[in-house]
């Protein structure tokens, strides 16, 4: 039987290894029938990011490296030689140094402070613009991940969580600007997932444990419930969803005191 998203394509920017949540969402839309392209920013990520796009039968991979224009320009040519039109984009890149996440915010330097926002938050603009000339006439998806970090203080996530704070309000602009072009965009907001990126967050392993024990559900989440949630955005099953932050963290969220 075939997927629900059969004959449709996508890009996914972000996979570092198998344990990112990347790769989950990457996994669950080839799982219901779409075809994959990656993005790999660097050398040393080459050889991860095509031995895991292997596992997925049809998928092609080029380089980009979100902090310069010319390389993303690359990338979106180069998708649309390989499928013609695009269908989804998962944003999944973020970066902030690691000195930044540790310590007193106030203390974060400026060189940390705009590229952090460069990668994690500009990029989805950057990328939007260039995806749509490929998206545009059809019922395009652009789904990008956050973290609860962007509306509450969450002890060392610093710069990243006023990063991500930008990413969702640019998730609601970039809505209404595509909306009428039939694009939607939206953002998952996942729980805190043991990922290589997360151990760089001192004091992580704490905040499982908190999760743990005050979500609804009283677990964490895993990146394949993630994917799931990025696969339903990607299809029509989403089509009235547009501008929303959608929680994938256990009920967290819901969660005072």
């Amino acid at each position: 039987m075939s997927g629900f998203l059969e004959g449709r394509t996508g890009l996914v920017v972000g996979v570092a290894n198998k344990r990112s949540i990347a790769w989950a969402c990457a996994q669950a839309l080839h799982a219901q029938g779409m075809r994959l392209a990656f993005s790999f920013a660097n050398d040393r990520l080459e050889k991860t990011v095509r031995k895991l796009a292997d596992e997925l039968e049809g998928s092609v991979c080029f380089p980009c490296d979100v902090t310069q224009p010319e390389e993303i320009d690359a990338l979106f040519a180069s998708v649309g030689d390989a499928f013609g039109l695009l269908d989804t984009l998962v944003h999944a890149v973020a970066f902030a140094k690691r000195e930044e996440l540790a310590g007193n915010f106030f203390e974060t330097s400026k060189d940390g402070y705009m590229l952090a926002h460069e990668v994690s938050a500009y990029s989805l603009t950057a990328m939007a613009r260039r995806a749509l000339p490929l998206m545009e006439g059809r019922p395009g998806s652009i789904v990008t991940l956050t973290y609860i970090g962007s509306e509450r203080v969450v002890k060392n996530y610093n710069v990243m969580g006023i990063a991500k704070a930008a990413l969702e309000a640019s998730v609601r602009y970039l809505a209404y600007d595509l909306g009428p072009r039939g694009i939607r965009v939206n953002a998952i907001s996942a729980g805190p997932i043991r990922t290589v990126s997360a151990q760089g967050v001192e004091g992580f392993s704490e905040v499982l444990d908190h999760i743990a024990g005050m979500a609804p559900l009283r677990r964490n989440v895993t990146a394949e419930e993630v994917g799931d949630v990025a696969a339903f955005l990607a299809s029509d099953m989403s089509r009235g969803v547009t501008g929303a932050t959608m929680y994938v963290d256990a009920g967290y969220n819901i969660m005072g005191v």
